[in-house]
């Protein structure tokens, strides 16, 4: 965890900072070797060379390439994109849980803020992460019996 608070907080500092090149490259150094380091390298390799995610592994580690050899925000403007791409399948479960916490609950449901936060929330997909994660059907119109479980590496 501390390398990848690390990494985000380079990369945040870099940005403050006009787009320091070094900075950032740290940031990103820090943020990919902290994720392996939290999730196991070989989930961080499923992760990001899924076959439905390789337009999104592309954009994020090309801004991070982009941003070693010295176009800062050429790079981050991809990295940006590569991201939302990667993580949009865990935006509606952080808003989920960011809506139960007591006062940033109440400040995303202030009127300008609600409708931008229930855009990012929505899910354009069945199922929230990816994985090795279960997910469950149930059609509530048929018998318990009808209830499948799906391997989504199984996709």
């Amino acid at each position: 965890m501390g390398l990848t608070g690390f990494g985000v907080f380079f990369l945040f500092f870099g940005m403050i900072l006009f787009f320091d090149k070094a900075l950032l490259a740290i940031g990103n150094i820090l943020f990919v070797a902290g994720l392996s380091f939290v999730i196991g390298l070989e989930r961080t390799f499923r992760f990001f060379f899924q076959r439905h995610k390789m337009k999104a592994t592309g954009f994020f580690l090309g801004g991070v390439f982009v941003v070693l050899i010295g176009w800062p925000i050429v790079g981050v403007v991809l990295e940006v994109y590569g991201f939302f791409l990667l993580f949009r399948g865990f935006f509606p479960v952080a808003v989920g849980f960011i809506r139960r916490v007591p006062i940033l609950g109440s400040l995303l449901n202030l009127p300008g803020i609600s409708g931008l936060v229930d855009k990012v929330g929505e899910s354009n997909t069945m199922f929230s992460m990816s994985g090795s994660y279960l997910y469950l059907s149930y059609n509530s119109a048929s018998s318990p019996a009808s209830c499948r479980t799906i391997f989504l590496n199984d996709r």
